[in-house]
């Protein structure tokens, strides 16, 4: 009886292996034909580095990127015409994140032991004293200018300083923040002179208006922070957002002026322009400070608050601004922490000017 040939070896065994090595080889080579970096991109992985993107993987990528650009437009305050855009484009994530600071530094207190007495008197006597002179701070030259101003918001036009060469080229922006205040004629007369300029008040009727050439009104509040975003948007009285947000979506890296007339809440939003430093991306800051209470959100008894008022503008002398005027604002009643003392009038503007400014 003949001996039975194994399986393994029989023509129908050899011919199914040879179509699956010819199968594989087909996979193999239709695979590197689809993804040629593949190969490349293993070998990387196994050396423990990431392999340099092709360029058809960088242009597919700026063009991802440039479809998650944030656009902001402005319209005019006519209905269903459009107005210029009066912020470019600015891709998300493209101005480079500082270490956020959480609190301020206070300084040591005025004395021994604390004492409202003397936190006070330091306190105004700091905002009091011009620490730098500034020879011409009278918007007269500037084009459309008109002294109907009820307040003076001052403003430093030095040949040494940079802003008055800004205005003269076209080149300067001013932000200015309010709350419901009918005085806008130190925006007027800016804008008049050429320079770019914003307001933003949360009592507008309309979210953008485009008045003239260069003056935006935004409904827009200026905070310390940012909405909450479990809070639905028709829950808030305005949309609320930090400066620092507002020149991200704007895509604005400078302002020349910052005037803020905020009632109060100004404090709070100096501190957090300190601590993220976008203080640092302002030329000169006109403030009105008010201290006849310790103003929004701000605790402690009454020489601790003093303490942090004074601390907070010291803070901007390490910033490299300078005080080169104040005015004391008599029309206002005369208290200090709701208290008839020290002489103090419960408002004050004081302008400051970033000597690093360029």
């Amino acid at each position: 009886m003949p001996k039975e040939r194994p399986l393994w070896r029989g023509p129908a065994f050899r011919l199914c292996l040879l179509s699956a090595a010819l199968f594989l080889c087909l996979q193999l080579g239709m695979r590197r034909s689809w993804c040629p970096e593949e190969k490349p991109r293993a070998a990387a992985a196994v050396a423990g580095r990431s392999p340099p993107p092709s360029r058809g993987t960088e242009r597919q990528a700026a063009a991802a990127a440039a479809g998650r650009r944030r656009v902001t437009y402005v319209r005019s305050g006519r209905r269903g015409s459009a107005g210029p855009a009066c912020c470019p484009l600015q891709p998300l994530g493209g101005r480079r994140r500082k270490t956020v600071r959480w609190h301020i530094e206070l300084q040591p207190w005025a004395s021994p032991t604390p004492s409202l007495n003397y936190e006070a008197l330091r306190f105004l006597k700091y905002i009091s004293t011009s620490q730098i002179s500034c020879e011409h701070m009278n918007l007269s030259s500037l084009k459309g200018y008109s002294e109907t101003t009820k307040k003076p918001w001052s403003i430093c036009l030095d040949e040494r300083f940079s802003l008055i060469h800004r205005i003269r080229s076209k080149q300067c922006r001013l932000y200015s923040l309010g709350l419901g205040n009918d005085d806008n004629q130190f925006e007027i007369s800016m804008a008049n002179s050429g320079c770019e300029v914003h307001r933003f008040d949360p009592s507008i009727k309309s979210a953008h208006i485009h008045e003239g050439q260069h003056l935006w009104y935004h409904r827009l509040s200026i905070d310390w922070r940012d909405p909450n975003p479990a809070i639905a948007p028709h829950k808030l009285h305005s949309n609320t957002k930090k400066l620092g947000t507002i020149l991200n979506e704007f895509g604005h890296q400078k302002i020349d002026v910052l005037k803020a007339d905020v009632e109060s809440a100004e404090w709070k939003i100096l501190e957090n322009l300190i601590l993220e430093d976008v203080v640092e991306q302002i030329g000169q800051l006109v403030i009105e400070v008010h201290v006849h209470w310790p103003g929004f959100e701000v605790s402690g008894n009454d020489s601790t608050v003093v303490r942090y008022w004074y601390s907070l503008l010291r803070e901007l002398e390490l910033k490299d601004f300078r005080l080169f005027h104040t005015y004391k604002d008599l029309s206002k009643p005369q208290m200090f922490l709701k208290k008839e003392a020290f002489n103090a009038s419960s408002c004050y503007t004081l302008s400051w000017v970033n000597t690093r400014w360029k």
